[in-house]
């Protein structure tokens, strides 16, 4: 096996491991699904594959070495990150009981798939999580005399796998049984994830 393909291997495993975890991508897509359907949280799924390719971008320009160099830029990096985060678990924790109907409304399609596809990149690339993760990956595991071209193929392969995973995520969730299970718990299901966030 070539030194790129055990270094793939070891990217993938610890990829799965840190996409399989809950967090706020999971999190994001769960509330999504039930809220507003399948569609909508496969497009939030999306985002979040999408958003890892802003990870991987600024770990290809070096910022990942700069980041993990400098506390102060590292530490307001977290902070913007957390602040979003913060935004959208409070708007999830004001979350008041819906009836059927407003329940029917919402998944008719309240949500845009720009909305919806925004909202999925900006919980991944302002997850101070991604970025702890990305920093370590590719300032440890990805040795730095790997091709930059090698470099981009494991951020597109985690883009994608992460981008499947929550498609599948928000399949599963999105499914009307499970959306109406949920229906008269919706509200508490919004503030756990606000909590969460």
């Amino acid at each position: 096996m070539s030194e790129y393909g055990s270094q793939f291997i070891t990217i993938a495993l610890v990829h799965l491991l840190a996409v399989a975890s809950p967090g706020p991508d999971f999190a994001m897509v769960l509330r999504q699904s039930i809220a507003y359907g399948r569609r909508i949280g496969s497009y939030t799924a999306c985002g979040i594959g999408a958003g890892i390719l802003v990870h991987v971008g600024y770990c290809l320009v070096g910022i990942a070495m700069v980041l993990s160099q400098s506390a102060t830029l590292f530490f307001i990096t977290k902070m913007i990150g957390a602040g979003y985060l913060i935004y959208i678990g409070i708007s999830a924790l004001r979350a008041v009981p819906y009836g059927p109907l407003e329940f029917s409304c919402r998944a008719a399609g309240t949500m845009t798939f720009f909305a919806a596809f925004r909202r999925g990149v900006l919980t991944n690339a302002l997850n101070p999580k991604a970025t702890l993760f990305f920093l370590s990956l590719f300032t440890v595991i990805i040795d730095p005399a790997t091709p930059l071209i090698i470099q981009a193929g494991y951020g597109m392969y985690m883009a994608a796998a992460t981008a499947v995973w929550f498609v599948g995520v928000a399949f599963f969730f999105g499914r009307p049984a499970i959306r109406n299970r949920f229906l008269r718990l919706g509200h508490w299901v919004d503030r756990g994830m606000g909590i969460i966030l």
